[in-house]
């Protein structure tokens, strides 16, 4: 199941609409994650937003009322997030199927779904740092190691600092730009869709 994969592939590389106010100390306006995340203009035909997708806390009030499990590891992960220096976040989940909505990362079984998350930092050092202790339980795999549909660095068409793993029925981006670290799930979609998606994330993160 996707969701089997997704643990696996975060066990192997650790061996795992509401205002948001930009941060006070940088001098440029960047994208609220609100708006960084996908859209239902992002994502195919026949995929439904889930509800408490937009900032993280109102995702996590909703997914505690479904799966108390589910929830308290997700924010156990934005904590994690939090203590590395995320000032704010925000996530989306469209799936062709309710219960897809409250699956860890909406990766459930055969239904398909699409989730995203981007945290925002005060820096480009501290998001990157972030990035690199890992989104969400999925570490960036070591330079050089070699598994099965992942690949890190350039040519993920994301930037140096990011990871792609490419196992369907799971597809999963994570990608550090500029102040950001951005989270791209894909499940049981093909791989225009992923790449559609991921693209627009990216092209948010200013």
């Amino acid at each position: 199941m996707a969701c089997v994969a997704l643990v696996v592939f975060a066990v192997a590389c650790q061996s795992e609409t509401h205002a948001v106010v930009s941060p006070a100390s940088s001098p440029t306006p960047h994208t609220d994650p609100t708006t960084a995340i996908l859209q239902s203009a992002d994502v195919p035909a026949g995929l439904n937003p889930c509800l408490g997708s937009g900032p993280v806390d109102v995702y996590l009030a909703q997914l505690a009322g479904a799966d108390a499990v589910v929830a308290a590891r997700a924010s156990e992960q934005w904590q994690e997030l939090r203590a590395d220096g995320a000032e704010a976040g925000a996530i989306s989940i469209f799936s062709a199927d309710p219960a897809g909505c409250n699956a860890e990362l909406g990766a459930s079984g055969n239904i398909k779904a699409m989730t995203s998350l981007v945290a925002v930092f005060a820096d480009p050092g501290e998001a990157d740092r972030a990035w690199s202790s890992g989104v969400f339980g999925f570490v960036p795999p070591p330079v050089g190691e070699l598994v099965p549909g992942l690949t890190r660095g350039t040519t993920t068409g994301l930037g140096l600092s990011s990871f792609t793993y490419d196992r369907p029925p799971v597809q999963l981006a994570c990608w550090h730009r500029s102040v950001f670290v951005a989270l791209v799930v894909v499940s049981n979609l093909d791989a225009v869709t992923f790449k559609s998606a991921t693209a627009a994330v990216d092209a948010r993160l200013n």
